[in-house]
């Protein structure tokens, strides 16, 4: 009888809606292996992305020096645009994809940057936003290469260039894109 209930609790729980999200995609598997996200995975991943690069720069713009300051400014205006581009190609049918609030994994990141000391802020920033920009150009890169709707991955290499763009900026020591 408990391995019955034990069953039903997991069966259900991956089958209700905060846990929509695949196990591969979630644990990172997709990733190290290359293998595109499902649709409503990529929908997921990329508007959390950008919300959180949202929150990261109104942290920044508060918090960061005048150079990372001007690249939050940046930010804001690039995510919020590509998180609009991506919210217009969504199907009808994966709008309940989008998520309206962040997960626990990216507010436990905006916590840690809102308490880091000042002395501290750059490095934490600067090392969040090359890891940020990393994640975002595997998951574009792997679904504009094979997500599963066509309609897609037009637009999404165009998005993926332009994050691409802003890694070897981000990468240069102590130098920020502006």
């Amino acid at each position: 009888m408990k391995k019955a209930i034990l069953a039903f609790t997991i069966v259900a729980a991956l089958t209700s809606p905060s846990f929509a999200q695949s196990v591969g995609e979630k644990t990172g598997v997709n990733s190290a292996l290359g293998i595109a996200p499902k649709t409503e995975d990529f929908i997921k991943e990329a508007a959390m992305s950008d919300m959180t690069e949202i929150e990261a720069a109104k942290i920044a713009q508060l918090k960061g020096n005048a150079e990372e300051k001007k690249f939050a400014e940046l930010m804001l205006a690039d995510h919020t645009k590509t998180s609009n581009e991506i919210k217009a190609m969504i199907p009808a049918n994966m709008k309940a994809a989008v998520p309206t609030a962040l997960d626990d994994a990216s507010q436990k990141k905006l916590a840690k940057l809102r308490d880091t000391k000042p002395e501290d802020f750059s490095s934490e920033y600067d090392s969040m936003q090359v890891s940020a920009h990393k994640d975002a150009v595997s998951l574009f890169e792997r679904y504009a290469n094979g997500g599963d709707d066509p309609s897609l991955p037009r637009v999404l290499v165009l998005l993926t260039r332009l994050l691409a763009g802003v890694l070897p900026l981000l990468a240069l020591s102590g130098s920020w894109p502006c």
